[in-house]
C-alpha cells in the first residue's frame, strides 16, 4: 500500500470528536450522542489525556450521554431512541445548553437528528449534524460552532465597536486554548477591545447569547473558524478578518496593530502598550541572556504542527529568539492552492537562514524530509551537522528528537507527556513562557 493511501499516525480525530472536543470547552454545556455505543467515550478519552490532560470537562467522557444505537435501531431507525434520551438528558443533567451531535451510523441511515433536537428547541436543545465523514476535528468544530450561532446567538440591532469575536480556536486541539484566550482577551483589552472567546475564563451560555453585538468577528486558523463567522456575517452584519494566532514580539504587535486597525482604535494607544509589553516581556528575557550565550543555547529548529502554530512557531524562534529555523513540517493542509497561500505567511522570517516549508501529514516521513534537508555526509574533513537541534511539535515527535539527539518540546497536539492547566503561549507573557519551556528541557539533565 503507497503511504499516501493511508495517515499513519493521525494527529486529528474524526469531525464527533472535533464536536465533542468543541462542547466540553462550552461552559455548563451537554452533548447528546446519537451514535453507537462506543463513540462519545473513546472520542472523547482521547482528547481529555491527549491534550496535557484536560479532563472531561463539565459533561465529558463515560458521562456523556448517547442514544447508544444497536442493530435494531439502524435497521428500523432510531429517531424514537433519539428523543427517549434527549427526554432523559433533560432531566437527569443540568445544563444550559443540550447539543446533540451524530455518528456515522445514524447519518448513513437518514435519521434526522437535527430535526428531533428542534422539537425540543425550548428547552435549549440544538442539533448538529457531525458524522465522522464530515472531516477531521477541525470540520466539527465548524460544525458545531456554525450550529451556536445559527440557534443561541441573538442578532443585536445595535453594535459594539469595540467588542470582537474569536473564532478558529478548538478546545483540546489547541492544548493551550484556555491561557491563549485568556491572554488575548487581556492583551485586547489594553486597547479598549472587549474580546468574547466562547471558552475562556468566565465565559457562559448567556454571554454567548450576546455576542451578536460584535462588530468584527477575528479568525485565528487558516483551516477552521471561517465557516462559523460567515455564518456569523450573514446574521447580525459583522466582518471577519483573517489572523494568526500571536506569539512573541514580532507576532502580538503585528496582531494588536491589525485589530486596532481595523476597529479604528487610536494608533498612539495601541503604540503605547506594544511598547509597554515589549519592555515587559525583555526584562524577563533579560535574565537568562548570560547563560544562554555561555552555553549557547542557540540551536536549529524543527517544527511539525498544524496550520494554526506551525507557522506562529516558527516566526519566534527565528525572528524573537534567534534560533536557526531549518524545517517546517504543516500536518493539515493539503489542497495544492492552499498550500501555496501558507507558504506567503513565511514571507516574513527575517533570519537569513530560510526554513524548508513541506505539507506532510505522516509522522513516519519527517525523518526523511530532516534527511533530505541537508546534504550528507561524506566522510568531509569538515561537516555542517545539524546539531545541535531542537524539536518542537507534537508528543508523537519524540521518536523524531530521539533519532536526530535533539531537544523536544511537546506543543501542540496529540501532548500527553505533560500537564497543561493554565499555561498559553499567545502574547508576549505567552511567549515568556514558551521560552522557559524550551530551554528548561535543555538544562533539565545538567
Amino acid at each position: 500500500m503507497s503511504t499516501s493511501t493511508f495517515i499513519e499516525r493521525a494527529k486529528f480525530s474524526c469531525a464527533l470528536g472535533g464536536a465533542l472536543t468543541t462542547l466540553a470547552g462550552l461552559p455548563r454545556t451537554v452533548p447528546i450522542v446519537h451514535a453507537a455505543g462506543g463513540c462519545a467515550a473513546s472520542l472523547s478519552g482521547a482528547y481529555n489525556t491527549a491534550a496535557g490532560y484536560r479532563g472531561v470537562g463539565y459533561c465529558g467522557g463515560n458521562m456523556i450521554p448517547t442514544s447508544n444505537i444497536a442493530e435494531n435501531n439502524i435497521v428500523f431507525g432510531g429517531e424514537d431512541r433519539l428523543a427517549e434520551q434527549i427526554e432523559n438528558t433533560l432531566l437527569a443533567m443540568d445544563g444550559d445548553l443540550y447539543v446533540v451531535v451524530t455518528g456515522c451510523q445514524v447519518e448513513i441511515i437518514g435519521d434526522d437528528a437535527v430535526g428531533i433536537a428542534r422539537r425540543f428547541s425550548d428547552r435549549n436543545v440544538i442539533g448538529v449534524s457531525s458524522p465522522g465523514f464530515l472531516g477531521n476535528t477541525l470540520a466539527g468544530y465548524d460544525a458545531v460552532m456554525s450550529s451556536i450561532v445559527d440557534n443561541v446567538v441573538a442578532p443585536s440591532p445595535v453594535k459594539d465597536t469595540r467588542t470582537v469575536n474569536i473564532f478558529g480556536v478548538v478546545p483540546g486541539h489547541d492544548v493551550f486554548y484556555r491561557g491563549n484566550l485568556d491572554e488575548l482577551a487581556r492583551l485586547l483589552g489594553r486597547v479598549g477591545v472587549k474580546a468574547n472567546t466562547f471558552f475562556g475564563t468566565g465565559e457562559s451560555i448567556e454571554k454567548i447569547r450576546g455576542c451578536g453585538a460584535a462588530s468584527l468577528s477575528i479568525v485565528l486558523s487558516p483551516k477552521t473558524g471561517v465557516k462559523p463567522a460567515g455564518r456569523l456575517r450573514e446574521k447580525t452584519g459583522a466582518p471577519y478578518i483573517l489572523s494568526e494566532i500571536p506569539i512573541g514580539p514580532s507576532g502580538s504587535a503585528d496582531f494588536l496593530r491589525q485589530i486596532g486597525g481595523a476597529l479604528g482604535v487610536d494608533p498612539r494607544l495601541v503604540e503605547d502598550v506594544i511598547a509597554d509589553e515589549t519592555e515587559y516581556y525583555y526584562s524577563y528575557l533579560e535574565r537568562i541572556v548570560d547563560i544562554y550565550s555561555d552555553i549557547d543555547f542557540q540551536r536549529y529548529a524543527i517544527v511539525a504542527a498544524d496550520s494554526y502554530y506551525a507557522h506562529a512557531y516558527t516566526r519566534f524562534l527565528a525572528n524573537d529568539l534567534g534560533w536557526i529555523p531549518h524545517l517546517t513540517a504543516i500536518n493539515d493542509i493539503d489542497d495544492p492552492e492552499e498550500q501555496a497561500e501558507y507558504l506567503k505567511r513565511f514571507g516574513d522570517i527575517t533570519s537569513e537562514t530560510r526554513p524548508a516549508v513541506v505539507f506532510e501529514r505522516n509522522a513516519g516521513q519527517l525523518l526523511r524530509h530532516v534527511r533530505d534537508s541537508r546534504a550528507r555526509n561524506r566522510n568531509e574533513k569538515y561537516y555542517d551537522a545539524l546539531s545541535p537541534a531542537y524539536v518542537v511539535g507534537t508528543g508523537i515527535e519524540r521518536s523524531l528528537a530521539d533519532k536526530l539527539g535533539a531537544g523536544f518540546l511537546a506543543a501542540a497536539f496529540p501532548v500527553s507527556n505533560r500537564v497543561v492547566l493554565h499555561r498559553g503561549y499567545a502574547g508576549w507573557r505567552g511567549a515568556l513562557s514558551f521560552v522557559e519551556d524550551l530551554i528548561t528541557n535543555l538544562v533539565a539533565a545538567r
